[in-house]
């Protein structure tokens, strides 16, 4: 084989995988945008997140800062030197990682060093098969911390909030994933997509779970029990209002894949895999001579380009006809108590990244800035360093806030920060905080690291850079830079509101359906 030229249709397998979404997802984001309720936050959101994959088409850019764990999947013909293929991607993905196209996201576990080009132990993940085909297919998975984190397993027979006993048959089944829907809230990037996995153990039932988002969004199940009982949640999961970003709305999830696998008597487990709307999932076939690429694989049917109207970039700028508020750091306790749950805001001036390493930093130490009246984001950006040798920001996205619940309220009573920017809301513990001291939480939309990017005008400075790039606190001059109220300082909280409601919605799904 030519493994230099293996090397390069690896490296642009990543490259489209990380900034351009496959058809069969985009036609479904187009499906949800066209069924929301105009003129709402769900709507504002799928305005920003089609918005967003247009730029990062046009840009060649990543659609979502977190650019994830690379896993491949990858079949071969007898003979060929699995090795050498790993050295070659390997190589791949720290020329990606090194041209910005994925972020350096390999950490090590013990010292929280970045390896700074996305290899370390374990990492990329492999998963090898052989074939009796004379090419070689190679699938990849970029899945992000914030989705990753909605995983869950679930051993039956079990107990499910709203949902009663789970017992080990086909409708225990249908209980967990349905429940695997409702936990997930707005956390993981929603509208999603879920893989499951029923039987195996621990670890093969993840593996499973996995394997299901290799699937075509529109293919149809050969076992006609697990066909009935996607056909199912696809229906039923959308009636639990949780919506795109946890704003509530019709589209909660966009595709659901069930595969099953025996397991021993003692066990039965369902495992979920959540993937949010940046479903980034790509496929190959190489020539095992050449090392060429010969087919790409999800391009059937249409493929949506997400042009959008003036009408439609006019709304996922605003988000609706109603007034922004505009605020510019410091602000003043005031202007914080002004604003309400539902409230768009526009954010000009400063403000700091900070993510799980930072909040750690800031418990024990003092800021390397003035904090007071500042606006805390919750970003792990993709940088690059232009000529000249100044930070240029690629990708800029919001991270899952509810990591930083045990440290958020202390950090802004310490520090006087009066803003926090995320996805996916906080718990009990921020929002008394946001009421006692005068603080807001704000939610961007998850994973629409374009559109943030281009609010950035300048990189003004970084600091504690030894935690690596996704974890330094970056000094960003932003314009523009628009987000929903979702907490305010008078004890409201919508994330609350929505996981309420979305609790007494799924209790009707109680009672069983499949005998």
């Amino acid at each position: 084989m030519n493994i230099e030229k293996f090397q390069e249709s690896m490296y642009q397998l990543i490259v489209e995988t990380s900034t351009k979404l496959p058809k069969d997802v985009r036609r479904a984001v187009k499906a949800a945008k066209e069924k929301e309720n105009a003129g709402t936050r769900a709507a504002m959101s799928l305005a920003t997140i089609t918005n967003n994959i247009k730029m990062a088409d046009d840009q060649v850019s990543p659609i979502c800062q977190d650019t994830g764990l690379p896993t491949f999947k990858i079949k071969t013909p007898v003979g060929v030197n699995q090795l050498e293929l790993k050295a070659a991607i390997k190589n791949a993905i720290v020329q990606a990682t090194k041209d910005a196209k994925l972020r350096p996201n390999a950490v090590d576990s013990l010292t929280g060093k970045n390896s700074g080009d996305n290899l370390g132990e374990g990492l990329p993940v492999f998963k090898f098969d052989q074939w009796e085909k004379d090419y070689i297919d190679v699938r990849l998975i970029l899945k992000g911390g914030g989705c990753e984190n909605k995983n869950i397993q679930y051993s039956l027979p079990c107990e499910l909030e709203g949902l009663g006993r789970a017992g080990r048959d086909l409708d225990g089944i249908r209980k967990c994933i349905m429940h695997s829907v409702y936990q997930a809230q707005g956390q993981g990037c929603s509208a999603g997509f879920i893989g499951v996995g029923i039987g195996g153990d621990r670890s093969s039932g993840y593996d499973l779970a996995k394997e299901q988002l290799f699937r075509s969004v529109e293919d149809v199940n050969p076992n006609e029990d697990l066909r009935k009982l996607e056909e199912y949640v696809m229906e039923n999961a959308n009636k639990l209002g949780i919506g795109t970003m946890g704003f509530g709305g019709e589209a909660t999830l966009l595709g659901c894949k069930i595969g099953v696998m025996h397991r021993i008597p003692a066990s039965f487990y369902v495992s979920v895999a959540y993937n949010c709307w940046a479903f980034r999932r790509m496929g190959v076939s190489v020539d095992a001579e050449t090392g060429e690429i010969k087919e790409w694989a999800y391009q059937d049917g249409e493929f949506i380009d997400f042009a959008q109207t003036e009408a439609e970039k006019e709304t996922a700028a605003a988000g609706s006809s109603e007034d922004v508020v505009t605020l510019e750091a410091p602000i003043t306790e005031e202007q914080i108590r002004s604003l309400k749950v539902g409230d768009v805001v526009q954010i000009n001036g400063m403000m700091y990244t900070g993510r799980d390493a930072i909040h750690k930093y800031l418990s024990d130490h003092d800021s390397p800035v003035d904090l007071n009246g500042q606006v805390i984001y919750h970003c792990g950006p993709v940088m690059s360093k232009d000529e000249d040798g100044n930070w240029q920001v690629k990708a800029a996205g919001p991270t899952t806030s509810i990591r930083e619940e045990p440290y958020q309220g202390d950090i802004m009573k310490k520090f006087g920060i009066r803003a926090v920017i995320g996805k996916g809301g906080m718990g009990p513990k921020t929002l008394a905080a946001l009421k006692e001291h005068g603080g807001v939480y704000l939610n961007a939309i998850g994973g629409a690291a374009q559109y943030y990017a281009d609010c950035i005008k300048s990189v003004e400075g970084v600091d504690l850079m030894q935690f690596g790039i996704p974890e330094a606190m970056w000094h960003l001059r932003v314009e523009g830079f628009k987000a929903v109220v979702t907490m305010d300082s008078h004890g409201n909280s919508l994330h609350a509101d929505v996981d309420k409601s979305s609790l007494e919605k799924l209790v009707q799904f109680k009672e069983p359906v499949f005998k």
